[in-house]
């Protein structure tokens, strides 16, 4: 199976070539929908930008995360990408070795820099260059309802696996339409989702000489438990059938006792199930231990062949001011990727945000390799067919492991 780069490369397309189709003074931007607040968001700093710069026009799209990087590689192959664009942070590597996105070091000063969070501004330096900065930030804890521990006559969220276990059992033997552990089973983070029991088991995404860690103990023995907690009634029915927002939604319906996601549905239950009681607690600790949440930055970067560098650094740096970076994170539900944006009362005060920083200094982040998307592709391919009961176990990661190996050359 071909990446999509390696597509655009067959058909003979030079993106070092290619040029932007944009008229001076014209910054073009291409925005991933984070929710329903994402559009009016940017058309508010558009309106306000563009009155305090006379002269240069902001035009964005906003465009759904799952259809995002086809769209732009779409785009980049017929030379009509944007000047700036938001992506992966994980995507970020094949668009430098592409000659896509171009280095920000000429624009950026001290002082911007010192703005940052180092943890949030790192992924996407390489080879000592910048070539992206953190638009959106967040970790991944586990959300309990408090309500449904209670009828189970549960006390606390669980510390480790085995406690998750009993705990979904108990819940889901409540009946009446409740299940104790919602499990993301298609689309977008179905690896993650996996990923959470894997770490926990003491295992790596990709092992220390290179090779995937699809095949080790920690990945089974993590597949094992997802699968038994399938089986024995302890999950949602049919999980290859939910997204990430199916599993959200049930939650928010009361429906589920446990699910792993990001800080962003705190917002979406104050706005959307008010009375719905609930906790957030740390993802669980494996046999020996381990934990580990997943980190996730998204960047913007800028496009190499924009021929309004200069303007659109100038919206860059609008957009990273303090005011418009509360309203934004503030918004979507995210972390703070900025020291000042950080200390802001909204922040300091969320006691869900709390525990989703404390989590930060285990935060693990997808590898920035080549061909990363291809091998989080298999993952979840790999893991539905186990879920379905298509695969055994063992056999079904050991071949996903070596077609990840694949791509990453080993």
């Amino acid at each position: 199976m071909k990446t999509i780069w390696q597509k655009i490369a067959l058909a003979g397309v030079s993106l070092a070539a290619l040029t932007a189709a944009a008229s001076a003074g014209t910054v073009r931007v291409t925005v991933a929908e984070y929710s329903s607040k994402t559009g009016p968001y940017f058309a508010e700093a558009e309106k306000a930008f563009e009155a305090a710069n006379p002269g240069i026009d902001i035009q964005f799209e906003v465009v759904p995360w799952d259809n995002l990087l086809q769209k732009l590689t779409t785009d980049i192959a017929g030379g009509s990408n944007a000047d700036l664009s938001i992506i992966g942070t994980r995507w970020l590597v094949d668009f430098v070795q592409q000659g896509v996105a171009a280095p920000l070091d000429e624009y950026i000063t001290p002082e911007f820099k010192g703005r940052f969070i180092d943890t949030f501004l790192t992924p996407s330096i390489m080879d000592g260059k910048t070539y992206g900065l953190p638009i959106a930030a967040s970790a991944r804890a586990m959300y309990y309802n408090k309500s449904l521990f209670e009828k189970a006559g549960v006390s606390e969220p669980p510390k480790t696996w085995a406690e998750l276990t009993d705990t979904a059992k108990k819940i889901s033997a409540l009946g009446d339409g409740v299940y104790g552990f919602g499990l993301q089973g298609k689309e977008i983070e179905t690896d993650v989702y996996f990923y959470y029991a894997m770490w926990s088991y003491g295992g790596e995404i990709v092992e220390a000489d290179g090779t995937s860690g699809l095949d080790s103990q920690a990945a089974i023995d993590a597949a094992k438990l997802y699968k038994a907690l399938i089986d024995e009634g302890a999950t949602e029915p049919g999980v290859t059938s939910y997204n990430r927002e199916d599993v959200q939604n049930l939650f928010k319906q009361g429906k589920i006792g446990m699910m792993m996601t990001a800080p962003f549905l705190s917002g979406q239950i104050k706005a959307e199930a008010p009375d719905l009681q609930y906790g957030v607690a740390p993802i669980p600790a494996g046999p020996n231990g381990d934990q580990g949440t997943y980190g996730v930055t998204d960047s913007i970067i800028l496009f190499e062949n924009s021929q309004n560098k200069a303007e659109a650094w100038k919206f860059l740096d609008f957009l990273f001011s303090t005011e418009w970076r509360v309203k934004f994170t503030v918004n979507e539900g995210f972390l703070p990727v900025q020291k000042e944006e950080a200390a802001d009362p909204h922040f300091v005060n969320d006691a869900d945000l709390k525990v989703f920083a404390s989590l930060l200094p285990n935060a693990r982040f997808a590898p920035v390799i080549a061909g990363w998307e291809e091998i989080a592709e298999k993952t979840s391919n790999a893991l539905q067919s186990i879920y379905l009961g298509q695969g055994e176990v063992e056999a079904t990661l050991k071949a996903a492991a070596a077609e990840a190996n694949t791509v990453l050359g080993k």
